[in-house]
């Protein structure tokens, strides 16, 4: 019975957790690292072939991304989430592959006018679509018996729409142990979604410390503080721009600018446009309107009832094709445009950096965190030019944060969340968070809660029965690693014959005229490929 820390170990994105017990082996969230790695991650320690179950938090790609590198690499066991989760985390895994099939494309046509070796994408879209059909929808509050010994629990996080917390019970040799999952858990009072809910008890917590040492700022009206922000801009005769992650915080945005045109907060632009550049925006928000009656708090319930859209309002267009998104910055009249992805690494909304950065009446407005290492963290930083499509542009605009917006809670609410467990559980473990905040965090919740708090690194493994740290991970500092065309095919190759070898023994057992059949159908597969 151990716990194995991979990813979001010190660091806020990439979060994958490994549990193995009674021979069942399963993970905690498939994240995605993005931005600058600080530390070296230790990879899966088994087969992803033997991997039996995932159980996913929420469908942002740091928590859910490398599921289809995982179904590539062998994986075909099964994925439980909340039903908006596995709608949101079918459009996304799908967006993110076309990220990776066209940024690959892209370093190849380069890569062949210099004469330099080809690159795979990290997946494909086969990987992504081959993925989907594993994921099993599950209701908030009701208890799932995955496994002889295993049981799992989702509660709503108040993240993101369908995020969750996750209560996991497992017992081997006579011997029970409850795990909490926080997943990211929600600032209060956001838009559209409730707020966090409470757990109470649990033997180990794993939690995120994103804020494990900030205080937001005091909640404004944020409908109020953006008509001020447009305001200034369209006065100057700019655009407002805004990178946006797809899911959650767009239609946030949506939700804040209906508010400023249905109380008429913004009365000298009364007919201001908006647009949403983003297929994926798009599709997120239809599964937005899917989950009303499971997801929205009571005061988006009470306007749905009312018969008013919450996040729809005369003026706002979309955009789905690339040439409705170029002829936005055709369009010479002032204007929002909420684009993605929220950290500007990738989409479209580099684009409209590009012919927006060296505008000096135009703003760029950032609306959530921002890791370190990424191109929207470098702009809050105040550089002086930026690099788009080998392009050097200089950043004229007005860099501006909308102060106190996060979908993170901050520290007293992180506080606040690990003191609801009466029991006083045996460890908490504190994950997703940078190294100032997750080591911070840890000595607070020690002292102020008296439970052993520990900031493991990736590859620490701790016995569950104990409570013991059976090994120490190795907090290599990461090396960015390259990686050539042939070198991905055959690391391929490799992790087939890893999936055979999986296959091969879970048929122990099976019939003797069966397994001959296997056998031969293997040693005419060797025939045929052995020189």
């Amino acid at each position: 019975m151990i716990i194995e820390f991979l990813g979001a170990a010190r660091e806020v994105t990439g979060s994958c957790h490994y549990v193995s017990f009674n021979d069942i082996h399963f993970l905690v969230d498939c994240g995605m690292e993005q931005g600058a790695d600080l530390y070296e991650n230790q990879e899966i320690p088994v087969n992803p072939a033997t991997i039996d179950y995932v159980f996913i938090t929420h469908a942002h790609i740091d928590h859910s991304g490398l599921l289809p590198l995982l179904y590539k690499n062998g994986f075909r066991g099964q994925i439980f989430a909340t039903k908006a989760t596995c709608e949101l985390c079918s459009i996304m895994l799908r967006d993110s592959a076309h990220i990776q099939e066209f940024e690959a494309e892209w370093k190849n046509r380069k890569n062949r006018r210099a004469g330099k070796p080809e690159v795979l994408p990290l997946y494909d879209m086969n990987d992504a679509n081959g993925v989907i059909p594993h994921f099993i929808p599950c209701d908030y509050h009701s208890k799932v018996d995955v496994d002889e010994g295993l049981t799992i629990r989702f509660v709503d996080a108040g993240h993101l729409l369908g995020s969750s917390s996750i209560e996991i019970w497992i017992k081997e040799d006579g011997i029970s142990k409850k795990l909490v999952f926080s997943g990211d858990i929600g600032n209060t009072n956001r838009p559209l979604i409730r707020n966090p809910e409470f757990i109470t008890e649990a033997d180990y917590v794993i939690m995120e410390s994103t804020y494990g040492c900030r205080v937001h700022d005091k909640p404004v009206d944020y409908a109020v503080e953006l008509a001020e922000v447009m305001r200034d801009t369209f006065t100057r005769g700019g655009n407002l721009v805004i990178p946006a992650f797809s899911v959650g915080r767009t239609q946030e945005m949506l939700y804040f600018l209906r508010r400023i045109k249905a109380e008429v907060l913004l009365p000298e632009f009364p007919n201001f446009e908006a647009v949403v550049d983003s297929p994926l925006s798009v599709e997120a928000t239809n599964v937005f309107h899917k989950n009303v009656s499971d997801c929205f708090d009571d005061e988006a319930l009470a306007l749905v009832n009312q018969g008013i859209n919450p996040i729809k309002f005369p003026g706002l267009n979309v955009s789905v094709t690339s040439d409705e998104s170029k002829m936005i910055n055709f369009n010479p009249n002032p204007k929002v445009i909420i684009s993605a992805s929220g950290m500007c690494e990738a989409g479209r909304i580099r684009h409209h950096l590009k012919h927006n950065l060296w505008r000096a009446d135009s703003t760029i407005m950032f609306v959530g965190y921002q890791v370190p290492g990424t191109l929207g963290n470098a702009l809050l930083g105040g550089v002086d030019k930026v690099k788009l499509f080998g392009e050097e542009v200089e950043v004229r605009a007005k860099i501006i944060n909308l102060p106190g917006i996060s979908g993170h809670a901050d520290q007293p609410h992180l506080l606040e969340w690990v003191k609801a467990f009466g029991n006083r559980p045996t460890k908490v473990f504190v994950v997703h968070g940078d190294e100032e905040s997750a080591v911070y965090f840890s000595e607070l919740v020690r002292k102020e809660t008296g439970i052993e708090a520990v900031a493991p690194y990736s590859g620490d493994v701790y016995d569950l029965e104990t409570g013991l740290c059976l090994q120490q991970g190795t907090h290599k500092l990461a090396v960015k690693k390259k990686q050539s065309k042939a070198q991905g095919v055959f690391a391929r190759l490799i992790a087939a014959g890893e999936r055979l070898m999986a296959v091969i023994h879970k048929c122990e057992g099976m019939a003797n005229k069966d397994l001959a059949k296997f056998a031969d159908q293997i040693n005419s597969l060797c025939d045929k490929w052995d020189r």
